[in-house]
């Protein structure tokens, strides 16, 4: 046999493994939640706060994780968006020269990397300096520094697949670099924007290592941006070493409802990709 199709099918093979065992670890892990969650899921838990402190009471319900989830992913991604979207046009060649692009982008992939408790003990000091106690506003901005990098590189990626030719076009018609940015780039790069910033928003909702400090914990839901407040990833955290049944049984249904938010997000992120598809030039 030639030496080129044998090559070529154990790389075919080496591909079918990878997908193999990426999703039967995903099929795995998604099954053990499921089938230790579900069963514990009610009205009453999503409808309920929780009692006991650190969530730990066998009574109550996840209510106040799954809003203060929702309050600190929104006002964390509120946060890095505007930010990213600034820095994601200025790292294109109409604004940065190549030597200062490549150096920042360098920087937005070690930020990547960085593990997000670094973030979260960073903010904690801050917070620590200002006098600040573990509060919501602590929390949003931990996570906003958590998903700026990965939402930056995300529009970066995407904006550089503008084609230069529309860009030129919009200059010859008397446009500015910003004009263009706004008006040609953006809605060019309008469905990739979306997919970065759910992308972003999915690492933001399941992060418990930079709330964990910076946010506290409550059996509450929180009507200050300087109230302590639960959230669903460290929830899952404080309820799955517990020795009660009952009470693990609560970490793999916040484990549950939180894997359901993210699957929520990522069909809305297709839908909007779709929809913003359609003002693509090709």
């Amino acid at each position: 046999m030639d030496a080129r199709k044998i090559e070529e099918n154990v790389f075919k093979i080496f591909m079918i493994v990878s997908l193999g065992i990426v999703l039967m670890s995903l099929a795995i892990i998604i099954g053990v939640v499921v089938i230790k969650g579900l069963k514990f899921i009610s009205l009453e838990m999503l409808t309920q706060t929780s009692t006991g402190g650190f969530y730990i009471g066998r009574s109550g319900g996840i209510l106040n994780a799954i809003i203060g989830s929702l309050y600190l992913v929104a006002g964390g991604t509120a946060i890095a968006f505007p930010v990213s979207i600034g820095v994601a046009i200025f790292l294109q060649k109409d604004f940065a020269s190549v030597r200062v692009a490549t150096f920042f982008r360098t920087i937005l992939d070690i930020l990547w990397g960085v593990p997000s408790i670094v973030y979260g003990v960073f903010i904690y000091i801050i917070m620590i300096y200002i006098g600040w106690g573990p509060s919501l506003i602590g929390g949003i901005f931990a996570l906003s520094l958590v998903e700026l990098p990965i939402m930056v590189r995300g529009m970066d990626e995407v904006l550089r697949t503008v084609p230069q030719t529309l860009k030129e076009s919009s200059y010859a018609l008397g446009s500015t670099k910003i004009e263009t940015a706004w008006k040609v780039l953006r809605k060019q790069a309008m469905p990739g924007i979306v997919s970065a910033v759910f992308l972003a928003f999915g690492r933001g909702i399941g992060d418990a290592a930079s709330i964990l400090y910076t946010s506290g914990f409550s059996d509450y839901i929180p009507t200050s941006p300087f109230d302590s407040t639960a959230a669903l990833p460290t929830m899952v955290y404080f309820l799955a070493t517990s020795p009660s049944e009952e009470v693990r049984g609560k970490a793999y249904a916040a484990a549950f409802v939180l894997i359901l938010m993210i699957l929520f997000a990522s069909l809305i992120s297709r839908y909007l990709s779709k929809k913003f598809s359609k003002m693509v030039v090709t």
